[in-house]
């Protein structure tokens, strides 16, 4: 334990270094930063911004819009002065400045919009909103005062709800870092830290999804204003991660696939990812095995999800890697194995699962011998036989599972790869090359070639638009979600340049557009960058903070700094780092079995000029610096030469590159002096010299 607390705090220390990217706040009381828009006559609306006492006094019907800077949740408290008889003070909200309204907040449902919470204040005093309405997302707040007479307002405060597992000073203590010599890259990782953040809730205060039957059929007009209620208790639990932090406040298993890593690079909660976990897995049928689409109250629809399903599995395989809590795994693996069984039922003769469901992450068309969906169960089913290893299964059930992924993997390269096209087809009776699908081809491994690799990346890459990667497969929506495994897909296609190109194209997009939040990721959105998501008629009901869009923060770790974790909480590792434009690269995170540690420096063509690493004592791993030749020097002297840019079986510890009298340059974004050279940038690089300081640092903090 104490050596767990030692490296988590070393990652802290070390992530401080970076703090003014980190958007979580430093409490959990927050005030408006500025005045957005007032309407009518409000005087003095400017002094409550800021944490001190002000008066601000609406005279007859008129409304104040608060801006709070960046997306933010929480419970709104007024303190109200003056005030004459019968006077009503109301407040709405919004993520996007979109939907800024003294009428109505943004929306929860796919017709309406939501009412205002409206307070009758009876003299002075504070006014606080329940936690039946605790506000999900959202960063302007619009007092409306809707009467005749006067109402004075001396503070506006908000406490800030999301990581309730965390202390209330604790919420920017990240345990990983990220900082390279790209500001954009800097802030996309942070914000996709924060977008995780906002969606980690108090399980008691999910969506009580108050209208079971209203949708788009049903239209804005007609709907009006709708009721909204944060009051179902979604997990017997403490904390949990949902998809949105405005809505769905459901857990969903797909958006953990992405929302997961991105958690484990920045600030370790895996006591929500449990729990969340837990929630689903209490839900499987225990006739057929099936795993719920989401977690409750919407698992109540019935509705099954053969994608979904996996992703259950995904995410029990995935949490014993970041975490190495084996007994975990062991707990669920009976259900695992009962989920999985259902799974392999579905593949018929041709040798791939025939979908007959068209649940998935609201794209169009599903069904049939899907691309996407074989390449999920290929990755699973490979998972599988990992985690049984581990867990001493059968090794006959092992075999057979192997026998059955290789039997898809070579039914989907035979039956729907297209050379002309360079991409896979959706399923054998289209023409439809999806982006969701070969993005996963390669993602899952289920190409049989470098070159098929090369080819999807080129073709994808040529669809973007100015505004990110279009989904073919769901009318051409740009989904953050699908574009989060893209990113990965590129840089194991080897082309790091598209990788990095992707991330500042989309995620620039949504970083810095006005309409968005600025500070978290959105759901999805069109590709000519309307702010409209082909699933939803409702533009106002886009969640504009959503965990599956966060997927370039564990990529810019895991493929730029290149930390691979291999085997359970880093136990084995890969060293693989891949600048692509980029010359200099820092980047850590620590789990259970210790810290984690990259830092690189390459010249402008590409070359490395500077590598040092660390990894946890007890570990073991491999680096891999392509076209570089020299050694690898460990703290206490040891040196072990590079043969081929790559060295195996190396021994956890610090290590720095130290070319030979005639290294070369590599072709990965690695020639090499000794050293990293720090970026001189807004931020601070730590260097190896200053890797002391900061253990000396924690031992005090220690002792």
């Amino acid at each position: 334990m104490v050596l767990l607390k030692t490296s988590l705090l070393f990652a802290g220390v070390v992530a401080a270094q970076y703090e003014q990217y980190i958007l979580s706040p430093s409490s959990r009381t927050l005030h408006p930063a500025k005045v957005n828009q007032i309407n009518g006559t409000v005087n003095g609306a400017d002094s409550l911004t800021g944490d001190a006492v002000g008066s601000a006094t609406f005279d007859g019907v008129s409304a104040v819009t608060y801006d709070f800077g960046k997306n933010i949740a929480g419970l709104v408290s007024l303190q109200v002065g003056n005030v004459d008889d019968g006077q009503f003070i109301g407040l709405t909200y919004s993520e996007s400045s979109l939907w800024i309204s003294h009428l109505s907040s943004d929306a929860t449902e796919d017709s309406g919009m939501d009412e205002p919470v409206w307070f009758q204040p009876q003299g002075a005093g504070n006014v606080s909103v329940g936690r039946e309405h605790e506000r999900g997302g959202f960063r302007y707040l619009t007092l409306v005062h809707n009467t005749t007479g006067s109402i004075t307002i001396e503070q506006i405060t908000v406490h800030f709800t999301p990581l309730p597992n965390f202390a209330d000073d604790q919420l920017n203590n990240y345990t990983g870092y990220f900082h390279c010599n790209d500001e954009l890259l800097n802030r996309i990782w942070y914000a996709g830290a924060y977008t995780n953040q906002m969606c980690t809730i108090d399980p008691h205060h999910g969506n009580s999804l108050v209208y079971p039957t209203l949708n788009s059929s049903v239209g804005n007009d007609a709907a009006g204003l709708v009721h909204w209620y944060n009051n179902y208790t979604i997990a017997n639990a403490s904390s949990v991660l949902t998809d949105g932090a405005k809505r769905d406040r459901l857990v969903w298993p797909g958006d953990m696939a992405i929302a997961v890593p991105s958690i484990v690079v920045s600030y370790y909660d895996l006591v929500s990812v449990r729990d969340s976990l837990d929630s689903l897995y209490k839900l499987q049928n225990t006739s057929t095995g099936q795993m719920p689409y989401a977690g409750t109250p919407f698992n109540e629809r019935g509705i099954f999800s053969f994608t979904y399903h996996l992703y259950s599995l995904i995410a029990v395989a995935d949490y014993y890697l970041y975490s190495a809590d084996l007994s975990y795994a062991a707990d669920k693996w009976e259900q695992y194995k009962f989920a999985l069984k259902y799974s392999l039922s579905t593949i018929d003769d041709s040798g791939m699962m025939n979908v007959t469901s068209g649940a998935d992450w609201l794209r169009f068309g599903m069904g049939g011998h899907n691309i996407e969906a074989n390449a999920i169960l290929y990755y699973t089913i490979n998972q599988a036989i990992s985690l049984g290893q581990s867990l001493n299964e059968e090794q006959s059930v092992l075999d057979s599972w192997t026998t059955t992924a290789a039997g898809i993997k070579s039914a989907a390269n035979t039956l729907l790869w297209d050379a002309t096209a360079g991409l896979y087809k959706d399923n054998e009776t289209t023409t439809l090359f999806p982006q969701d699908g070969n993005t996963w081809a390669i993602f899952a491994n289920l190409t049989d070639s470098s070159e098929k690799n090369v080819a999807i990346s080129n073709g994808l890459a040529a669809r973007w638009t100015p505004y990110g990667a279009p989904a073919v497969e769901a009318d051409n929506a740009v989904s953050p979600f699908i574009s989060s495994f893209e990113l990965q897909a590129h840089f194991l296609a080897r082309n790091a340049s598209a990788a990095l190109a992707l991330t500042r194209l989309q995620w620039g997009f949504m970083m810095d557009d006005p309409r968005m939040t600025n500070s978290t990721f959105i759901e999805g959105y069109q590709a000519d960058g309307v702010l409209h998501y082909a699933p939803y008629k409702n533009d106002p009901r886009i969640s504009h903070a959503h965990g599956w869009a966060t997927g370039p923060t564990s990529t810019l770790t895991f493929y730029v700094a290149g930390i691979h974790l291999l085997t359970s909480g880093g136990q084995t590792w890969e060293i693989t780092p891949s600048l692509a434009d980029l010359t200099f690269v820092d980047a850590g995170f620590s789990t259970n079995v210790g810290s984690f540690a990259s830092q690189v420096n390459a010249s402008s063509d590409g070359s490395i000029t500077g590598f040092t690493f660390t990894a946890p004592e007890g570990t073991s791993g491999r680096v891999s610096l392509p076209g570089v030749s020299g050694s690898l020097m460990s703290g206490n002297g040891t040196s072990v030469a590079l043969v081929g840019g790559e060295v195996s079986e190396l021994s956890g510890g610090t290590w720095t590159l130290k070319l030979s009298a005639n290294g070369t340059s590599g072709g990965n974004g690695t020639s090499a002096t000794s050293t990293p050279v720090p970026y001189t940038g807004t931020g601070v690089a730590v260097t190896g010299s200053t890797v002391l300081s900061l253990m000396a640092a924690v031992c005090a903090l220690i002792l």
